[in-house]
């Protein structure tokens, strides 16, 4: 069973929709016994333990699902290219479709 975890700042005004989406994701795409857990990101020490490359960062099994060389320390918000442009965070299709891949 694969760990599915949402990394975000408290400030992220992304990351609530993300987690709905996430959370409908894996129950179409995942074992049903498959969880998702929500990580506040309150410091930069944290964020530097952390493959975290801004907020919302998705990781499956401590990877990230949409990998990028953008890992930060810094307590901010990330940037998706979505099939409509820049978002702040991926569509329910992408995180569906990188699931689907994943498993």
């Amino acid at each position: 069973m694969a760990t599915i975890e949402l990394l975000h700042i408290a400030d992220c005004p992304n990351s609530g929709e993300t987690l709905l989406r996430l959370q409908r994701a894996a129950a179409k795409t995942m074992p049903t016994n498959t969880s998702v857990k929500s990580t506040l990101i309150d410091s930069a020490e944290t964020a530097a333990r952390l493959p975290f490359a801004g907020s919302p960062t998705i990781l499956v099994d401590g990877v990230d699902l949409f990998p990028t060389d953008g890992r930060t320390n810094d307590l901010a918000c990330r940037i998706y290219l979505t099939p409509n442009g820049m978002g702040g965070a991926p569509t329910q299709q992408q995180i569906e479709a990188a699931l689907a891949a994943y498993g």
